[in-house]
């Protein structure tokens, strides 16, 4: 008959990763594409848009609008960028200083991340069985080794990787998250920093547009509390109940309530549904059905029940949405937990399934950015520099020799992290986790650093902007009627035109109209000039028209 606790730990195996190891690892995914871009489309840009009008006075802090066009209702995160933009002005770009805010947000989310797991693994029923003559793992060792396996899940995670690095609310509804993880994780040794934590995270959640899922999280939490049977689980309790009637109040004030439940057309999009999970949530998901299994009898231990409770509710919420990436992307906190305690009773034979998949598929990933940028350097070979040149028509192809040397030392780093991995002799618990997270950072430094300038010129809207500015004289006064908001902020921040998008075209005043390409202006008011599309093969279009001159 099995044990109800199915984790056999060594002190050998609950070895931590290295201190200086952990940070170069947050620090390889949080800080590249950090610096030289342009905000990229289109919740990149137009979050931007809102945080930089915030900043310059160009509009309200409680109603902020671009080109007329108010805001959802996620004000916290849109007041934390315009005041770090306002603050960094003028020795900052705007666009680097409202980064950079969101960018510690993505790293407070991995710090929350770990401690979550930390506590947790330093409860009673998460500890491994002791060994009969001793040597089993320490506590504070095993829980150390395990939150260092939640960190690299995270960082590993596929879907964190591009939306983690947008300047958008949903960075600061992912922090949230965390915090309230946290909170509900460190509450059975430290009630009240465990409470005021959870309170503090569910007003934030809702402020940051995530009313609903702060109400649903806190619920969950609030079971979880009264079930526990701790003395000082009712101080949890309310705690989380004072947290969600602030989220209440703090959503009917900013105007964050909203309806953004899909629907399902047909099996397809169902199917579409589980394929986005399996990709985005690699390689957390399969880890965490193992902890499941492993641990069914004990599911609901503290250690279990809460981070699974977090991401039963999130993964609701996200199928309620339809498959929204950005509802999904808050359900890795607590899913790289989950998957943390999967590590001390994972085969070898997954393991080095894992190890391997990891080797051929990141291997082949850097070695192919790294033929593509000699290409576009040297014209050798030449088809990978025509096809960036087709796919990004127009960039500037620029050589950086910092870039160059920041991608050979991630390179090399990993060359280095391979040949440790594949050693004989490496026993710590998170060892599976090192090649995904490496992987990953290493291809998105890659990205970040070699294949930059043709990537931001084809999530940008600068040359775009470049080429309506030879249409359109500077300072112009332009109608945009029916135009995205990433359009809007393109033109106002990266063009300079003032632009209103509330007026009809039929009572503007404006002498330049522009519209998306499935609407038409009125003839004769309206004399077409030109069509210009972001991209070659991209269906962001914008057709400009000029008044008409009056006949006598």
């Amino acid at each position: 008959m099995n044990s109800p606790n199915p984790a056999l730990v060594s002190q050998r195996e609950a070895e931590p990763l290295p201190r200086l190891a952990l940070l170069l690892f947050c620090a390889a995914y949080v800080l590249p594409g950090l610096f030289g871009r342009d905000p990229w489309k289109s919740a990149d840009i137009t979050a931007f848009g809102y945080i930089v009008d915030i900043a310059q006075g160009k509009t309200s802090w409680l109603t902020p609008t671009v080109g007329g066009l108010p805001a959802d209702g996620a004000l916290l995160p849109y007041w934390i960028g315009a005041a770090f933009v306002r603050l960094t002005t003028p020795w900052l770009d705007p666009a680097f200083a409202a980064r950079l805010p969101f960018a510690l947000l993505l790293a407070l989310a991995l710090t929350l991340t770990w401690y979550a797991a930390y506590h947790l693994a330093r409860t009673d029923s998460a500890q491994p069985l002791p060994f009969a003559f001793g040597g089993e793992a320490s506590p504070v060792d095993y829980a150390r080794a395990v939150a260092d396996g939640a960190l690299l899940a995270l960082i590993a995670s596929l879907g964190l990787l591009q939306l983690g690095h947008e300047t958008t609310p949903e960075l600061a509804q992912l922090a949230a998250v965390s915090l309230y993880l946290y909170g509900l994780a460190v509450s059975p040794q430290r009630p009240w920093a465990g409470g005021i934590a959870a309170m503090l995270a569910l007003p934030a959640l809702a402020a940051s547009g995530a009313p609903s899922i702060a109400l649903v999280l806190a619920t969950i939490g609030g079971l979880l509390s009264l079930r526990s049977g701790r003395p000082d689980a009712r101080r949890l309790a309310a705690c989380i109940g004072v947290g969600a009637l602030l989220s209440i109040g703090a959503a009917a004030a900013l105007g964050a309530w909203a309806n953004r439940l899909g629907g399902y057309r047909d099996a397809a999009q169902v199917i579409g549904l589980a394929r986005q999970f399996a990709w985005f949530a690699w390689p957390a998901w399969p880890l965490a059905l193992w902890t499941i299994w492993q641990w069914r009898r004990r599911l609901l231990s503290e250690h279990l029940a809460m981070p699974l409770g977090c991401t039963a509710a999130l993964l609701v919420v996200w199928v309620a949405m339809a498959g929204s990436d950005r509802a999904l992307m808050l359900a890795l906190p607590p899913l790289a937990v989950l998957a943390a305690f999967a590590l001390p009773t994972l085969q070898r034979s997954a393991a080095a399934a894992i190890d391997w998949f990891s080797v051929f598929f990141f291997t082949i990933a850097a070695a192919t950015g790294w033929v593509f940028y000699v290409s576009m350097q040297t014209g050798v070979p030449a088809q990978p520099g025509a096809n960036i040149a087709k796919l990004s028509p127009g960039f500037e192809n620029r050589f950086s020799l910092v870039a160059l040397a920041f991608a050979i030392v991630g390179t090399l780093a990993w060359a280095w992290l391979v040949r440790w991995r594949t050693g004989r002799s490496r026993h710590p618990l998170w060892k599976s986790l090192v090649l995904p997270a490496g992987g990953v950072s290493l291809c998105w430094l890659l990205v970040m650093t070699l294949l930059l300038p043709p990537l931001d010129n084809a999530r940008g809207y600068r040359s775009m902007t470049q080429r309506i500015a030879q249409r359109v004289p500077a300072g112009s006064c332009i109608a945009a009627p029916g135009m995205a908001r990433a359009q809007i902020v393109a033109l106002e921040y990266l063009g300079g035109w003032r632009v209103d998008a509330v007026t009809p075209a039929e009572a503007t005043r404006c002498e330049v109209l522009m519209l998306p390409r499935t609407q038409k202006a009125a003839a004769p008011a309206w004399q077409f000039v030109s069509r210009e599309r972001r991209n070659r093969n991209d269906d962001d279009v914008i057709d400009i028209y000029r008044r008409a001159p009056a006949v006598n």
